[in-house]
């Protein structure tokens, strides 16, 4: 049986700089024998939790599970069933896009039981990664954005496994940089890093994308 990694796409953006990243992970599963799926958040009707704690409840019916039937139901059990997964988000506001936000809420909150430790009931140890986009330099991301990568990456490692990091900064945000009040960055340094930097971050989600592949076909 063909092992399946999902991608899920936490960026409104399409064809943009965290989609490409996305579709690049994706080429290198396939291209390994693997199964891709990617999974564009924003083209899905959902919200976050509700905090209705059925996910909870002694004896329920979906315990362990979100209870809400939505656009986001068929992908959770997707995820939950996968043999790898790969969150993708540009970095909004110092955090996660608010549909990545949603996801997190309702995929990993009815996994974690309320016990000391907070131990997962996730059904699987999958594999793992996160790709981060984001329009600052390494330097300043890694005053900013610590704590931010800690946090989402432990609710991960504690329900599947710890994830691959792929970051990417200093993004090009604007076909033309003339048409918006963006005085802060430099146009010219925006667009040698899409030249020059960008390949080689799309070859590194390639490249990550085959290894997921390999490590879940030789399990």
């Amino acid at each position: 049986m063909t092992k399946q990694i999902y991608i899920v796409n936490g960026s409104p953006r399409k064809n943009w700089n965290t989609s490409k990243m996305c579709e690049s992970f994706a080429k290198g599963v396939i291209d390994a024998g693997g199964y891709a799926e990617i999974i564009n958040l924003y083209d899905i009707d959902f919200k976050g939790c509700r905090s209705c704690f059925a996910c909870k409840l002694k004896n329920g019916k979906n315990f362990g599970k979100c209870s809400y039937l939505d656009g986001l139901t068929p992908i959770l059990d997707k995820i939950s069933q996968a043999d790898g997964v790969v969150f993708a988000s540009p970095i909004y506001f110092g955090d996660l896009t608010g549909a990545m936000r949603s996801l997190v809420e309702r995929l990993f909150f009815p996994f974690f039981e309320y016990k000391e430790g907070y131990p997962s009931i996730a059904p699987k140890k999958l594999k793992t990664a996160v790709i981060y986009t984001m329009n600052i330099n390494e330097e300043l991301a890694n005053q900013m954005y610590q704590d931010l990568f800690n946090r989402f990456e432990w609710f991960i490692e504690i329900a599947f496994s710890k994830p691959q990091r792929i970051c990417v900064y200093d993004t090009y945000q604007f076909l033309n940089y003339d048409r918006y009040v963006c005085e802060i960055f430099d146009k010219n340094h925006k667009l040698k890093q899409r030249e020059e930097q960008f390949p080689k971050d799309l070859e590194k989600a390639y490249n990550s994308g085959v290894k997921m592949a390999q490590e879940v076909i030789n399990e």
